[in-house]
């Protein structure tokens, strides 16, 4: 006796989409329509950066394929609004690598706005300050950083997707325009380099003399898989911080978590001020950016 063939249905486009593609797709339909300019990614402690954005489109990570993977989810959101020239995507909160294990949590979400038209990121985090002229409350664009954790978020990419130049991973062009908006803001900034921990722990005496010596100037737990990420896309990419503490046994160090809360809420109120400083650039000229990965921005897998 034999038996039946199987038959499969045909897929839906909607199947046949990346999470990235049904991200669009979604957002589209929630009414954004012109391509973003600027992306900015926020710390979900530096959440207030975004508040009273009048005219916002806001759209729940919830909603969005592929956006889960960031702890709290259902609280975060996309925010999409107009400062004067420029078109902007906020992101309020992110993926860390110590809440996923998974180092290339991030990459739906990026892959998402990069889709939208986005060729300039920028990155913020809070950090510790392992230089003792770096203290708690200023700010640093970050000019490089170390990341000697062994993990990547590129790593199983197959044709040659893992191989990309980082030699100017942080664009100058965009780091140049932060430091000019913190300026003109009355919040200058440091720059420093910045050394990449798992976390959620905070950094061992040890392991700060270590960033030290190998001349770091900050010690954070993000920022480093997303510029990675970014550089994959082929998009412009800087990062601003927030010092919130010095690391531990350095310049009297002892961080909690409490403590960087508080500095973070503080530190809220000039990362506000720069970025607004920074929008109001009308010269968003597009810097000249590598070859696009294009593999990754295809909408469909087949």
């Amino acid at each position: 006796m034999h038996s039946l063939p199987t038959i499969r249905a045909p897929m839906r486009d909607a199947e046949r989409m990346t999470p990235a593609a049904q991200a669009q797709a979604t957002i589209a339909a929630r009414g954004v329509r012109d391509p973003v300019d600027v992306a900015i990614v926020l710390d979900g402690r530096l959440g207030s950066v975004a508040d009273n954005l009048e005219g916002a489109i806001v759209i729940p990570y919830a909603e969005l394929p592929g956006f889960d993977c960031i702890v709290g989810a259902r609280d975060g959101a996309l925010a999409f609004v107009k400062h004067d020239a420029a078109h902007v995507a906020y992101m309020l909160g992110r993926a860390h690598y110590h809440e996923t294990g998974d180092f290339a949590a991030m990459a739906t979400p990026l892959e998402t706005l990069a889709l939208l038209g986005t060729q300039q990121f920028v990155l913020t985090d809070l950090v510790g300050s392992v230089r003792a002229d770096y203290f708690p409350g200023n700010l640093v664009v970050v000019s490089d950083h170390i990341s000697l954790g062994g993990a990547n978020p590129l790593i199983g990419q197959a044709d040659g997707g893992g191989y990309v130049n980082l030699t100017s991973a942080y664009d100058g062009k965009l780091s140049h325009r932060l430091k000019r908006a913190g300026a003109l803001s009355g919040a200058p900034l440091h720059e420093g380099v910045y050394m990449w921990f798992s976390g959620p722990s905070f950094e061992t005496p040890a392991e700060i003399r270590m960033a030290r010596t190998l001349g770091a100037d900050i010690v954070g737990n993000a920022i480093a898989p997303e510029v990675i990420l970014c550089r994959r896309l082929g998009v412009n990419v800087a990062a601003l911080t927030v010092i919130t503490h010095f690391g531990a046994g350095f310049s009297g160090g002892r961080p909690n978590y409490a403590d960087t809360i508080k500095q973070a809420q503080a530190g809220s109120i000039p990362v506000k001020r720069l970025l607004r400083a920074f929008l109001r650039a009308r010269d968003l000229e597009r810097s000249a950016v590598p070859e696009r990965w294009e593999p990754a921005l295809r909408s469909s897998t087949g």
